[in-house]
C-alpha cells in the first residue's frame, strides 16, 4: 500500500453488511405497523409482539420519522391509522401477507398430513365443541398438529382477519369484516347456571318476570352483547372474562350466569351447580366458523372446515 494511501471504508462486505441491517429494521418495523394496525391498540401489539410498549413506540416513531408523516391517531378507541398510514397500509399489507401465505403453503403443502394449523375459538366452544373437533381432525388428518388459541369474540376475528389464526369458529354477531368468510354451524342457545341448593328456581324459568343478578363477561364480549340486545331486566353482580371464573363465582353466590346449554353437566356438577330451561323468551347465538375471503384454504385447514360441519350436523338440539 502506498505511504500517503487511505484505506478504503466502502468495501463491498461492509455494504452488504450495513445494507442487510438497513433492510432488517425497515421489515420489522412495517410489521410492527401492521401489527399495531391490526389489533388497534399498542399494548395489545406489545404483547403479540413480545417487546415493551416504549420499545415498539420507539420502532413506530423512527419509521415516521423515516417518512416525515404520522402513521397513527389516537381516539377513543385507541390507535387508527392517519391518512399516510391508510396509504402505508394498503401498500405494504398485500405484499407481507403474500410472503406469509407463501411461507404457510410451503409449510403445509401436500396432504393434511404432517401439517400444521392454527384455530382460534370462544371460550365456551372449548368445553363442548372443540374436543371432538380436535379429535376427528387428529383421526382423519394424520400427523396433523393444531395449534389452539381461546380468546374472545372479537379477538378470534382479528386473529383471523389479521392471518393469525387459518380458522376461527366465533358467534355470528361478532363478525364483521367484510375479508371474512362465514360458514354457520349450529344455534348455540343459553340457559341459566345456578346453584344445585338454589331452590328459588325449578327446571325452568322465565327470566322476563323478575329481574337477575348475573355474573357476565366483558362488555365486548359476544354473549354480553346478546344481554344487552335482550329485553331482560338484569344487573351485573360480577364480571369476569372466562367460564371457569364464572362457574365459582356463581358457585359462591355471587349472582346466577348464563352460558350455552351444551356445557357440559359434568363441569356443573364439579361446583354444585345445574342447568335451568329459559322459557318466556329465546336467547341464542348462531356459532360459525370464518376464514379469510380470497384465499383458498389449505388441506388442513379445508379437512376440519368439513369435519366442523359434520359434527355440527350431529349436535342433538
Amino acid at each position: 500500500m502506498e505511504k500517503n494511501a487511505v484505506p478504503r471504508s466502502d468495501s463491498p462486505s461492509k455494504d452488504a453488511s450495513e445494507l442487510e441491517r438497513g433492510v432488517g429494521e425497515s421489515d420489522r418495523r412495517l410489521r410492527y405497523f401492521l401489527t399495531i394496525a391490526a389489533l388497534g391498540s399498542m399494548s395489545k401489539a406489545a404483547d403479540e409482539l413480545g417487546i415493551s410498549q416504549p420499545s415498539l413506540s420507539r420502532q413506530i416513531s423512527a419509521l415516521e420519522a423515516y417518512l416525515g408523516r404520522p402513521v397513527f391517531e389516537r381516539n377513543g378507541r385507541g390507535m387508527v391509522l392517519s391518512e399516510a398510514g391508510k396509504e402505508l397500509h394498503r401498500a405494504m399489507a398485500p405484499a407481507f401477507q403474500l410472503i406469509d401465505d407463501t411461507l404457510a403453503k410451503a409449510r403445509d403443502s401436500g396432504s393434511a398430513g404432517h401439517a400444521s394449523l392454527r384455530i382460534a375459538a370462544v371460550h365456551t366452544l372449548t368445553y363442548y365443541f372443540l374436543g371432538n373437533l380436535v379429535s376427528a381432525v387428529t383421526h382423519e388428518g394424520g400427523d396433523a398438529n393444531l395449534h389452539l388459541m381461546a380468546r374472545s369474540s372479537p379477538e378470534v376475528v382479528d386473529l383471523v382477519a389479521s392471518g393469525k389464526a387459518e380458522l376461527g369458529f366465533v358467534y355470528d354477531s361478532a363478525v364483521a369484516s367484510p375479508g371474512l368468510v362465514s360458514v354457520g354451524l349450529f344455534e348455540d342457545d343459553m340457559c341459566l347456571i345456578v346453584r344445585e341448593d338454589d331452590a328459588s328456581y325449578g327446571d325452568v324459568a322465565n327470566l322476563w318476570e323478575t329481574q337477575q343478578r348475573l355474573v357476565a363477561f366483558p362488555e365486548h364480549y359476544a354473549l354480553r352483547k346478546m344481554l344487552q340486545h335482550s329485553s331482560l331486566s338484569y344487573v351485573v353482580s360480577a364480571q369476569t372474562d372466562t367460564v371457569d371464573a364464572a362457574l365459582k363465582l356463581v358457585s359462591a353466590g355471587i349472582g346466577n350466569c348464563l352460558l350455552p346449554r351444551r356445557i357440559p353437566d359434568r363441569l356443573l356438577h364439579d361446583h354444585a351447580l345445574r342447568k335451568v330451561e329459559i322459557t318466556g323468551g329465546k336467547l341464542s347465538r348462531k356459532v360459525v366458523a370464518i376464514h379469510r375471503e380470497g384465499y383458498k384454504l389449505f388441506p388442513l385447514a379445508a379437512l376440519t372446515l368439513e369435519i366442523a360441519r359434520r359434527i355440527s350436523a350431529r349436535l342433538p338440539e
